[in-house]
């Protein structure tokens, strides 16, 4: 008999991601999405029973109960809901003879339903108890894909003290000092890329594109983080009048985060060093906090932040070294390196609003210009090596740097002009998002 045209789920998100209508980045084990939020992750995938494809939505075959609908599957606080006696996905698995009991027990009570447009949305119980199964191959990966960040092996090339007293060279001019002058349309979207990141986390539809998915699996920086990003939800849809009262909540944790950040490892300070640019652009551009005196103190704060974090380390040894580092040593290499950058460009965005020149942050010379979107999304470690090693055979010397995107030096000659574009087109070719961010900015308002 010829295989029902849909015997196999199209579905291309998880259950919750599904029913939230939200992207879902389908990650081995549990998507980020789920991760974030502590859900369990299961997806439904129809298993066919042998039959045709009239005998699949068909109720009234031979020696099946009433069908189960999905709607009685769903509950609406936690979008899957099992019957009494079946396991969550997450949790100890049951044989398939116990789940079924319970399903078939459960629709033995229901009534028949006469509706003629019920037959596209039910399973029979046979389908639902195989779609429940979780795939053991990801649960085995993601066994094997535990993460250690408790060796970190990791330097500080440049002066990070330069960071911490950015704010000041604005009243006090230093030797050396080079103005960035944003043209109107590049501040516009500037001020519009870094608008969508503090709206991305306050609508929970996901992390911004300097944190990494897997940060939120190391329970050190997910405290930071997992408050941050539960916690901005308060902003969402603001009553009138009660934008203060949400601006306060989060000024009391931007507090508490910073009096303790002496105290914190590597990991957790990296983590409250992006919650605090989280809640800053937060109060900046969803709270109309911009006149506010505390964000102008919260600035150096985070500042100061940035340079504890970058005094740990901001690149990896081995990537000094030409060799393939750990992928737990380079995941907070290179989300320190991007939260960096932002907070650079959030800098300008206020003294911008304050009638303030912005400077170029030559103090970040020498650091890796943001990864390519092959490392940065790697699901596994496996994955992760193997794009690591093209990365290696692509770079025959050091990858591009974050200045190879500043002005073109007046000394260089045009042999010198050529190869420094070429290693930009190189690294242009795998770009993500955000490095196409960075690049539009440069490019707008350096040449090149």
């Amino acid at each position: 008999m010829k295989a029902g045209r849909y015997a196999t789920s199209r579905q291309k998100a998880c259950q919750h991601c599904s029913n939230a209508k939200a992207k879902c980045d389908r990650r081995a084990g549990r998507c980020a999405r789920c991760a974030n939020r502590g859900l369990p992750c299961s997806f439904l995938r129809a298993v066919p029973s042998g039959g045709s494809d009239r005998d699949m939505g068909d109720n009234s075959v031979a020696g099946l109960t009433s069908p189960v609908s999905i709607s009685n599957l769903l509950s609406p606080s936690e979008g899957l809901l099992l019957s009494p006696g079946l396991p969550s996905p997450e949790g100890d698995l049951s044989a398939e003879t116990d789940m079924r009991r319970s399903i078939v027990g459960s629709t033995q009570s229901m009534p028949g339903n006469s509706s003629p447009n019920y037959a596209s949305t039910i399973f029979t119980a046979n389908h639902v108890v195989k779609d429940l199964e979780p795939n053991t191959t990801d649960r085995e990966s993601q066994n094997l894909e535990t993460l250690d960040f408790s060796r970190l092996e990791l330097l500080c090339p440049i002066n990070v003290d330069d960071i911490s007293n950015r704010w000041l060279h604005t009243y006090v001019p230093v030797p050396g000092q080079k103005v960035k002058a944003y043209t109107p349309a590049t501040a516009t979207f500037i001020y519009r890329m870094l608008k969508s990141y503090a709206a991305l986390t306050v609508h929970g539809r996901g992390v911004p594109p300097f944190v990494h998915s897997l940060q939120m699996m190391e329970k050190s920086s997910k405290l930071p983080l997992s408050n941050c990003l539960s916690l901005v939800h308060i902003c969402e849809k603001p009553l009138p009048g009660s934008e203060d009262v949400a601006a306060n909540v989060l000024q009391r944790e931007m507090t508490s985060l910073y009096e303790q950040h002496g105290t914190y490892d590597d990991m957790t300070l990296l983590g409250a060093f992006q919650a605090y640019l989280i809640y800053s652009m937060v109060l900046f551009f969803n709270l109309s906090q911009g006149s506010n005196p505390f964000l102008r103190q919260a600035m150096i704060n985070l500042q100061d932040l940035a340079c504890s974090s970058s005094r740990r380390g901001l690149v990896c040894t081995a990537e000094q070294q030409r060799t393939r580092p750990r992928w737990e040593t380079w995941i907070v290499a290179e989300a320190k390196r991007r939260t960096l950058y932002v907070m650079y460009l959030f800098d300008s965005v206020l003294s911008a609003q304050d009638g303030l020149p912005t400077f170029l942050g030559t103090e970040l010379e020498g650091l890796p210009a943001s990864a390519n979107k092959t490392l940065w999304r790697a699901e596994t470690r496996r994955e992760w090596e193997m794009a690591y090693n093209i990365h290696l055979a692509d770079w025959l010397e050091e990858g591009l740097r974050i200045d190879e995107l500043w002005p073109i030096p007046a000394d260089l000659d045009e042999a010198g002009v050529l190869k420094r574009r070429s290693r930009v087109d190189l690294w242009l070719e795998n770009v993500d998002e955000f490095g196409t961010m960075l690049y539009a900015v440069t490019c707008c308002t350096h040449g090149g």
